[in-house]
């Protein structure tokens, strides 16, 4: 990989200072004081020669020089959530991971997202993100987090909860999400008062319900939460997972389950 010339050098030089991880073409315009136009094709003559890596149109990330294959360049995907995303924040299996609520690891980042949704699933610079939409009611409990100099939102601890209770599959399915409430509620960062207050705002009558069922079997709820659980329940009856068959109704929390699992009342 060559420049041609000296001032290609110095110019490439300052973008690189200037925006280490991610550049795109109105940063590279502001850092070299040019016109959008000029600093697009600037940024397109750097990538066509090896030193940048077109992430989608108008934004490019730098191939390190020790780099053995320009076909991932990013060290950490968390840092394209805001920028691709936006407004969003990394939560589901991904935040059970983040925050140690798992061992299990999952291949593609979930990532909560208040765009619209064409495909569920996208392949960028070789990561696999897994994408929800979401309300704007529904951005709330976040924390943020510094990774590599970008500042990216995560739900937090109790959110993450919240988050996959309403959604089972953004969560690994409802096997993992128990694992993982199990795993909070046994910890010292379990706010029983806070939890209420997510679940409410969530707005999702179902949460309750498996909240309830799931805490309950594993003996982490005691009376006077199971009483606050049940006083919000709402009418009708949920399932415990959407996407798995249920033909076992557990009606002191108004849910259906699959016949695999041992109801601890019905």
């Amino acid at each position: 990989m060559q420049l041609r010339s000296a001032k290609g050098r110095q110019r490439l030089s300052e973008v690189l200072q200037r925006n280490p991880d991610l550049i795109s073409v109105r940063e590279a315009a502001a850092t070299l004081g040019v016109s959008w136009g000029e600093a697009s094709k600037l940024l397109a003559r750097w990538a066509a020669q090896g030193w940048l890596k077109r992430i989608r149109r108008g934004l490019y990330a730098p191939i390190p020089l020790a780099a053995a294959s320009s076909e991932q360049v990013l060290a950490d995907p968390w840092i394209l959530v805001p920028r691709l995303f936006e407004p969003a924040y990394v939560g589901g299996w991904t935040a059970t991971e983040h925050w140690g609520f798992t061992d299990q690891l999952f291949r593609s980042v979930c990532v909560f997202t208040g765009k619209p949704v064409r495909k569920a699933d996208v392949t960028i610079q070789s990561i696999p993100f897994h994408l929800k939409h979401i309300p704007e009611s529904a951005r709330f409990g976040l924390a943020v987090v510094w990774r590599d100099n970008v500042r990216v939102a995560v739900s937090d601890r109790t959110k993450t909860i919240v988050d996959i209770l309403d959604d089972p599959s953004a969560g690994g399915g409802i096997r993992h999400v128990a694992l993982c409430l199990e795993s909070y509620v046994r910890s010292e960062d379990f706010e029983p008062k806070r939890l209420l207050s997510y679940v409410e705002k969530q707005g999702n009558g179902a949460v309750f319900k498996r909240l309830g069922y799931l805490m309950e079997r594993f003996d982490g709820l005691d009376a006077k939460l199971a009483a606050q659980f049940r006083r919000r329940l709402t009418k009708g009856n949920s399932k415990l997972d959407p996407s798995l068959p249920a033909d076992k109704l557990v009606t002191r929390w108004r849910l259906w389950v699959p016949s695999g699992w041992a109801a601890s009342r019905t």
